[in-house]
């Protein structure tokens, strides 16, 4: 009875442990997680570690006796230790670590690379069909930099929060109702915070609008019970975990639906190759941030409210593999012909209530020049390539920097947008501190025309000016007019003559009037009503109503 009941509480401290283990380490019971066989090893070693401890302390007990008792017949070497001895616990592991090495060697490129090559695919595309113009009050014109700096700003203002609460720098990129928006939740500042608060729990989440930089903080009804930052079973990767034990897990991002409900998208692997190789996504579980109600979607089933599915670092491992491989293994070491990269950045477009990455594609042997770019749907994985000859995204950074050089500001990583059926990099530029002063445009295919501005639409139009003056050939110009009252008047001097920047009541549009127009712009005054025509590049004509 005593050897059972010390077996007994040695079995109950090893499940103990191995517990604490799996709640903290959190492996899915896969057989195709690396994550998994892993922590096999460590409850391994850890039954081993408990095992010798517990004969310790017998042994030392059996010790005393011999001490206090004199019974010479009992001895440290008659103790019978645990059945997991050193030498099975070193094969176990060692027939670990052997099956996650062949696994990973089925799944080596140099056999498959073929498979490589094909787990993301894609068909040329139309740039000037497929990408429409947007509206310059939809350029996304804030990096996620400038985005987290407002966010820090807002939760700064919010007296009642900013002593409980940080912020999450998730900052997911998503459309929201037609806006190009980041979205993050509040986190508890410290365990005492959280104690303090759990029990409402998490109070707002912050969006921030990435063109017009407005940004807010959404208060809850109900508050955010499951977050990153809870402790125990409303953690969300815990929660996820314990709902989910088989599923194999990517990022965890933070969305919310079309009615402003916050949500945990929890995106699933699926490995394409061998056992452990060709990372990919099969599905997604959605997790309700308030309730915790969770439910499992195949790829073809997820809700199109959601958008990033797919991680631009898997996408873009993806698309490397699809450029390197395309000729094979050994192609790729050696002679390299047709081997294709992505450059070194990504950014963001919003397309069709859609968010789609955006990166160049490149030669291996050049740094200077891209010869084309893809777009990829984050939440479908579907994939247009645009051959397009052109500048390289630094390279176009550069050439903006240079416009205003005297200034010293920087150039965010561009996105590229159709102006006039131009293919153009979009950039804003930065000054020392981080905050967005100007506005660049520059030409894909030439890109030493520069289009500089204080706003959107100055740079756009400096930019269509510009693309004139080279005598670039654009699209037709469609002719429009606006009538309005007159809002605000500023003056300012450009190549010689005098402009008049104009806002009329009820439009955001900031009109460029040269007096050239008309001899009455002197005496232009708030109030007056006037029509505007213009086209893309323009202002053609002024009436005095």
């Amino acid at each position: 009875m005593n050897k059972f009941l010390k077996g007994f509480i040695k079995t109950l401290v090893i499940l103990a442990v191995v517990f604490l283990e799996y709640w903290f380490l959190l492996p899915p019971i896969n057989l195709r997680s690396t994550a998994f066989y892993f922590f096999i090893a460590v409850v391994t070693v850890t039954a081993f570690v408990i095992g010798r401890i517990g004969n310790l302390f017998s042994a030392a007990k059996t010790v005393k006796e011999v001490n206090v008792n004199n019974v010479k017949t009992l001895s440290i070497g008659n103790f019978k230790g645990l059945k997991l001895s050193t030498k099975t616990t070193v094969i176990i592991c060692l027939l670990l670590a052997v099956l996650v090495l062949v696994g990973n060697i089925i799944g080596a490129k140099i056999f498959n690379a073929s498979k490589y090559n094909t787990l993301i695919t894609f068909n040329d595309g139309d740039f000037v069909k497929e990408v429409s113009e947007i509206g310059m009050d939809q350029i996304p014109v804030v990096d996620r930099d400038t985005a987290s700096r407002l966010g820090q700003r807002k939760l700064g203002e919010m007296s009642d929060l900013v002593s409980q609460f940080e912020i999450e720098e998730i900052y997911t990129q998503i459309n929201y109702k037609g806006r190009p928006v980041r979205v993050t939740p509040l986190r508890y500042g410290d365990v005492i915070k959280w104690l303090n608060n759990r029990k409402q729990g998490i109070p707002a989440y912050i969006t921030v609008d990435m063109a017009s930089q407005d940004t807010a903080l959404i208060r809850l009804d109900n508050g955010i019970k499951y977050s990153k930052s809870e402790y125990f079973m409303r953690n969300v990767e815990r929660k996820l975990r314990f709902d989910y034990p088989t599923k194999i897990f990517d990022d965890i991002s933070f969305e919310i639906d079309d009615n402003g409900t916050p949500y945990w998208v929890a995106s699933t692997v699926e490995f394409r190759i061998g056992l452990f190789s060709g990372r990919d996504i099969g599905g997604a579980v959605l997790m309700n941030a308030v309730t915790g109600e969770s439910k499992y979607y195949t790829l073809s089933e997820i809700p199109s409210w959601v958008d990033q599915v797919f991680s631009s670092a898997m996408v873009l491992n993806q698309l490397d593999y699809n450029g390197k491989y395309r000729s094979g293994w050994l192609n790729s070491i050696i002679g390299q012909k047709g081997v294709i990269a992505t450059t070194d950045g990504y950014n963001y477009l919003a397309i069709n209530d859609d968010v789609w990455l955006y990166t160049g594609i490149t030669s291996v042997t050049s740094d200077e020049s891209n010869i084309g770019f893809v777009l990829t749907n984050l939440r479908t994985k579907e994939t247009k390539y645009y051959p397009l000859p052109g500048a390289e995204e630094y390279s176009a950074m550069s050439s903006a920097q240079g416009q205003v050089q005297h200034l010293g500001y920087k150039a965010t990583f561009p996105i590229l947008l159709n102006v006039a059926e131009r293919p153009s990099y979009f950039m804003s530029l930065k000054d020392s501190a981080g905050l967005v002063k100007m506005y660049a445009f520059v030409d894909v295919q030439q890109y030493q025309i520069v289009g500089t501005g204080n706003t959107v639409e100055e740079s756009r139009i400096d930019y269509l000016n510009k693309l004139k003056k080279n005598d670039v050939t654009l699209s037709e110009e469609k002719n429009e007019n606006i009538s309005g009252t007159v809002l605000e008047i500023g003056s300012a001097v450009m190549d010689g003559n005098t402009c008049y920047f104009v806002t009329l009541e009820g439009n955001d549009k900031v009109f460029i009037l040269p007096v050239t127009l008309s001899d009455r712009l002197p005496f232009l005054k708030t109030g007056d009503v006037i029509t505007v025509h213009f086209n893309q590049s323009e202002v053609t004509k002024v009436e005095f109503n």
